[in-house]
């Protein structure tokens, strides 16, 4: 059976105090406290750029607004946390649409420029920090783009960081959303990049009446197995298959792979979830792949998620899903 045999199997939470224009612009160290006593080490901070850029230009940088990503590495290292910073929106892109972007990351040379400009500062701003505790994921789930045009941005970007940082662990979610893994740069893995693949398959299940995804209300009612998607009907040997494939190119290449987001949005019963849930986290297990909720605090997460068929219970103040936290141990 192949397996991925490259990074630790990080487990652990998505945290979104950067992640869109409406959010706070901070972190809380309280966050990071909670993870650690529960027994995790990993979080993702899904950044936006615009958070960082002053006068709505990509090219001008305000390196003092980056001092909220500073300490959340601070936090990382006080709790034993690794921290994997991502762009979930970059200059050019973001699947997110609460804005437009000013150009495309995939067809437009000064985005590649802009985009370029970001993580060279974010690099030689963590240089010297090892990749056991801070990792680089560079854009967040591509979409409508094909491997060539994807990697026509990728492979720059890496040569770029690593003049700077040669050692510094670089992550790169799949194609199509991060779901689609990518051979075709599978020789980067000599050079410490790794891949991240995702936990939202079938969407019938994982985002159901989530209004970004299921807009007109139409997924039919979940279940597992059994479990609805545009693509078909998923079942356990189906996802077996899905990451199969993920874990054969990890093998083949010596590649590292994660799984920076999944989950499933409070909507769906709490049964049906805890059962694909438990399929899932199964499957990464057996292909040692670690895994990162969406989120640690809302609707995807253990707590506060404000599920209408949980008996949450109370954790410092917050109300802990105890059936979901204990599956999450389990594997």
């Amino acid at each position: 059976m192949y397996k991925q045999k490259v990074l630790p199997r990080w487990r652990g939470f998505n945290l979104l105090g950067v992640f869109v224009m409406n959010s706070p612009g901070y972190f809380e160290e309280k966050d990071f406290q909670m993870i650690s006593d529960l027994g995790f080490d990993f979080v993702r901070l899904p950044l936006n750029y615009t958070f960082w850029i002053d006068y709505d230009d990509p090219f001008t940088i305000n390196e003092s607004k980056l001092d909220v990503v500073d300490q959340a590495v601070r936090w990382g290292e006080k709790y034993g946390i690794h921290v994997n910073i991502a762009f979930h929106r970059a200059p050019g892109f973001s699947v997110a649409k609460d804005r437009v972007e000013p150009f495309d990351l995939w067809r437009d040379k000064e985005a590649l420029e802009a985009f370029i400009l970001h993580w060279t500062t974010f690099a030689r701003r963590y240089k010297g920090i090892p990749s056991s505790k801070v990792s680089f994921n560079l854009v967040n789930e591509p979409a409508q783009v094909g491997p060539a045009e994807h990697a026509a941005v990728m492979r720059p970007t890496v040569a770029a960081i690593r003049e700077i940082d040669p050692d510094r662990l670089i992550i790169l979610d799949g194609l199509n959303y991060g779901n689609v893994p990518m051979p075709d740069l599978g020789d980067l893995a000599k050079d410490n990049v790794a891949q991240s693949c995702r936990a939202y398959i079938p969407g019938g299940v994982t985002h159901y009446r989530a209004l970004w995804v299921d807009r007109k209300r139409d997924f039919p009612e979940p279940k597992w197995p059994g479990g609805y998607a545009a693509d078909g009907i998923w079942d356990r040997e189906r996802l077996e298959r899905h990451y199969g494939a993920w874990a054969a190119m990890a093998e083949n290449f010596n590649m590292g792979v994660h799984c920076g987001e999944g989950g499933v949005f409070s909507n769906t019963p709490h049964d049906v979830a805890l059962r694909w849930l438990e399929d899932v986290l199964d499957i990464l297990k057996t292909y040692n792949i670690g895994y990162a909720l969406w989120n640690f605090r809302g609707g995807f997460g253990i707590l506060d998620s404000e599920r209408k068929d949980v008996d949450y219970v109370d954790y410092r103040g917050h109300k802990l899903d105890k059936k979901m936290l204990d599956l999450l141990k389990k594997y």
